[in-house]
């Protein structure tokens, strides 16, 4: 009944739903694929081309791929496939298979997924080719696995607007290949770091995510509520008070690698969840955290480049050379001028840089001085050591100079990708500083914010001396691999929802509606 065919009208997404319609009506084709058992990815059936081997010497192949490019030259149809592993072309000829194979490569289009078998070969243009035909008994030379129902971005040359592409990562991945290379040098990032972490004897493991009080880090929790005991849970913001428990109960060296959230501003460098490495040490300091994150860091980037030297914002930074140490104090002073003691030229230069300074603590005035001067510049790997203990309530005093805490922060390429402290593990002390951080708190956070009773007993029951350490591995994605944006490294970053109607809009006209908007 060709008359109740859907007609197209010059509609793109229309006339794909036509060729839909044909393929099962005219063809009996199913354009959604089923099981395929022997796929092999279109790198390695590229890397079958034999020069040697001619006609039915050349090596089978069964591959799949996403259509990127076509090319319908009446008898002859080329199509240039692209999978996780990079792109192939195939060439499908009339005279090389039959009537409904070849009708259906007629009906594919751009943003298809097709399997096909064939032959590894080779073009006059000397492009390594897979000549589609029959090659195994029972099994279809050409087949569709998914027809494409919308449309790939004009020309194949990827998403360009960028919030497009974080909203539809899905078109972002297949028709932007770095985008692939991206998460996969994520992915062996993380197993780096695992792997790392498991040579040093630290046993990892997963606390909740879902928690009863808001707490290991000063931030603003997400708050949700469970029906079935009727209470408000918070989405964990650290895994720290958990991670300490466990050195409480005897594990040694514990660590974690996984998400936190925080309901707090969304930049280049912050989004609300994120992935965290956090790791104790029993019997261990900040100094031993540092030597430790040096070395990781350091094996992450020879296993990214093995000279150790990435490019970051025009700059090298080299992770071959020692990483630089410096004190708190020296490098205020340096890059002020002046004492970070000296508060009455502190507050002096807070005011020409524009910070609200009065009726502040003084120390807190400090830090904002320095955050805004000092961290500037710090490109090569750099750990800043030894803050002030006004600044740094929960963590242990210097041993040397009690006004100073033992905790470093590592910066690279102007990022601070870590913290690291020698753990307070006085169940006194650490009463007091929880009270003390409390009763500082402003209004909003008091309203979710309580003391961990159940920590401060497991303190009693006895922790070990420890260094503990807290690694932002989006950032450390973010330096491997030279992005500039904390959403170019994670594949769903959290967007503001749009009308369904917008999935359907050009980049230019999401663009001019957020840009009216």
């Amino acid at each position: 009944m060709a008359h109740n065919r859907p007609q197209s009208g010059g509609d793109p997404i229309a006339d794909r739903r036509v060729k839909l319609d044909r393929l099962r009506t005219e063809l009996n084709a199913e354009p959604y694929g089923q099981r395929v058992d022997d796929l092999m990815s279109l790198a390695d059936a590229r890397n079958l081309y034999n020069s040697d081997k001619v006609d039915d010497d050349r090596a089978a192949t069964c591959i799949s791929g996403r259509v990127v490019l076509l090319r319908n030259i009446g008898n002859l149809i080329f199509m240039t496939l692209r999978d996780s592993s990079g792109d192939l072309q195939i060439g499908i000829s009339k005279k090389s298979v039959d009537r409904e194979t070849f009708s259906q490569a007629k009906l594919t289009d751009r943003g298809d997924i097709v399997v096909v078998r064939g032959r590894v070969g080779i073009t006059k243009s000397k492009e390594i080719t897979v000549w589609v035909e029959p090659v195994e008994e029972n099994q279809p030379p050409y087949a569709l696995a998914s027809k494409s129902l919308v449309p790939p971005p004009e020309k194949w040359k990827g998403l360009k607007d960028p919030e497009l592409r974080y909203r539809q990562r899905y078109v972002d991945i297949y028709t932007n290949p770095d985008v692939i290379r991206t998460f996969q040098a994520r992915s062996r990032i993380v197993r780096t770091i695992r792997h790392f972490m498991e040579g040093h004897d630290f046993v990892e493991v997963e606390t909740p995510m879902l928690q009863s009080i808001a707490g290991g880090a000063a931030a603003r929790p997400f708050v949700t509520h469970h029906n079935a005991l009727d209470i408000d849970l918070f989405l964990r913001i650290a895994p720290e008070l958990y991670l300490k428990r466990l050195l409480v109960g005897g594990i040694p060296r514990v660590y974690e690698i996984n998400r936190n959230f925080r309901n707090e501003g969304v930049d280049r460098r912050h989004n609300p969840e994120f992935t965290m490495l956090e790791a104790y040490h029993a019997f261990g300091d900040y100094q031993t955290m540092m030597e430790l994150t040096e070395a990781m860091i350091r094996k992450v980037a020879l296993d990214t480049n093995p000279e150790g030297k990435i490019e970051w914002g025009g700059e090298v930074i080299d992770y071959n050379v020692p990483f630089r140490r410096v004190h708190y104090g020296e490098l205020f002073e340096n890059t002020c001028g002046f004492s970070m003691t000296n508060f009455d030229q502190v507050r002096h230069k807070a005011r020409e840089l524009g910070i609200h300074e009065q009726g502040v603590d003084s120390w807190i005035v400090v830090n904002e001085v320095f955050e805004t001067v000092a961290e500037k510049g710090l490109v090569q790997p750099t750990f800043i050591m030894d803050y002030p203990s006004a600044i740094s309530p929960l963590t242990r005093p210097h041993t040397d100079d009690p006004t100073l805490c033992e905790r470093w922060d590592l910066f690279v390429g102007e990022m601070e990708i870590g913290p690291a402290y020698t753990e307070l593990n006085d169940p006194d002390i650490q009463d007091e500083r929880f009270r003390q951080q409390l009763e500082g708190a402003d209004e909003e956070l008091n309203n979710f914010r309580t003391l961990d009773e159940d920590f401060l007993h497991a303190l009693r029951v006895g922790m070990p001396p420890a260094g503990g350490l807290g690694i932002g591995i989006d950032r450390v994605v973010m330096l491997m691999t030279g992005h500039r944006h904390i959403r170019d490294v994670i594949l769903f970053p959290l967007m503001r929802p749009l009308h369904l109607n917008d999935f359907n809009q050009t980049d230019e006209e999401v663009q001019a509606t957020q840009t009216t908007t």
